[in-house]
């Protein structure tokens, strides 16, 4: 499915794009529209809404589904509990707390995805579907990985724990071939392939535990791909900061490049959505393309953002080394001008006590 879409972008590009950018407006159009409306109860995983989303039922119309929100809630409180245990033990080294805000905002980003109203949504409105991959593959992924949860296990863990569970588990052959930075990208694009261009899509969009697989799969993945790039915690590779950069670049064009497949689109591509029946909202076509709109733009964003504060982060790596090496070049001239005193003080004696001999 995805080569026909890849050779008619190939032949026009430029009048592809044109079209395609009509078609995204003409989608956001109906998009907004819909979503002026009032919004009421919506149903259940599969069916049609009755009303089109907005904004405050999308924020406000929480599940509190107990399989998801527990293990959340546990999430939070174990994380705080332990922050709370390692910053006791060693009040001089405490856990950073911009690592507690990256692991309740990573966790906050899942719950948003899989508890509010956009999860009631998500199998009516692709594009609502869209937002929700994106909140669990390139917000809350990155997030969980900068708070490296990893280091902070290590620092609660007991010396004989560390030693013959945890160490050997990181460095362990799946470990190190699941984290490898070529294969952790790979699966992190091959995942967003495959989940928009096999029948996955379409079974997850009518099997709840399928659907579950598919979000697993979205935040699995993005786990494996941003822990190299964001992630301090310890692991078999570690990357430049150069390196990482442009890691995290090279996804751009591939979610571009996704995102434009499903834009070109002449009919819509999922038999769900297609055969939903909604009395309101754009057509199957135009949310298809709202979504790819959505991949698009906040897609790139997300990316972009990224690579700005690794850049940042390389910049300030930068300024830390060569403000050691410079004290580390004063500690040497310091200790080489305090030889060189005392060598000189220890000549002068010698002259002296030379001189007062032959005055003798």
């Amino acid at each position: 499915m995805v080569w026909p879409l890849v050779s008619t972008f190939g032949a026009a590009p430029c009048r592809r794009h044109a079209r395609g950018g009509a078609r995204l407006a003409v989608a956001l159009g109906s998009w907004g529209i819909a979503a002026a409306t009032a919004v009421g109860p919506v149903a259940a995983h599969g069916d049609a809404a009755p009303v089109p989303p907005a904004t405050p039922g999308l924020l406000v119309g929480w599940s509190w589904e107990p399989l998801l929100a527990i293990p959340l809630l546990l999430a939070v409180a174990g994380w705080l509990a332990a922050v709370r245990r390692v910053n006791s033990a060693h009040p001089a080294n405490p856990v950073p707390p911009l690592r507690t805000a990256a692991w309740l905002s990573g966790l906050a980003a899942i719950a948003v995805a899989l508890l509010s109203g956009i999860e009631r949504y998500d199998t009516v409105l692709f594009s609502v579907h869209m937002v929700q991959h994106l909140l669990l593959a390139l917000v809350a992924a990155p997030l969980l990985a900068l708070a490296a949860p990893i280091t902070l296990l290590l620092r609660l863990a007991r010396p004989e724990t560390r030693r013959r569970r945890i160490l050997p588990f990181l460095h362990s052959r799946v470990m190190r071939a699941l984290t490898f930075p070529v294969v952790a990208w790979l699966l992190f694009a091959g995942v967003m392939w495959a989940a928009h261009f096999s029948p996955l899509f379409d079974a997850a969009l009518e099997d709840p535990l399928v659907h579950d697989v598919e979000h697993a799969l979205f935040l699995g993945s993005g786990l494996l791909f941003w822990w190299p790039a964001v992630g301090a915690d310890p692991g078999p590779w570690r990357m430049t900061h150069p390196v990482r950069v442009l890691y995290v670049f090279l996804q751009m064009p591939q979610n571009t490049f996704l995102a434009v497949a499903l834009l070109g689109a002449r009919a819509p591509l999922y038999a769900h959505y297609a055969s939903l029946e909604r009395s309101w909202g754009p057509t199957p076509l135009e949310d298809q393309q709202t979504a790819a709109g959505i991949m698009w733009l906040a897609g790139d964003l997300l990316f972009l953002a990224a690579i700005l504060l690794l850049v940042l982060g390389w910049m300030r790596h930068d300024e830390r080394r060569t403000a050691h090496e410079d004290r580390r070049a004063d500690a040497a001239r310091s200790a080489r001008r305090e030889r060189e005193t005392r060598l000189a003080e220890r000549l002068a004696e010698e002259r002296a006590a030379a001189v007062e001999a032959r005055r003798g």
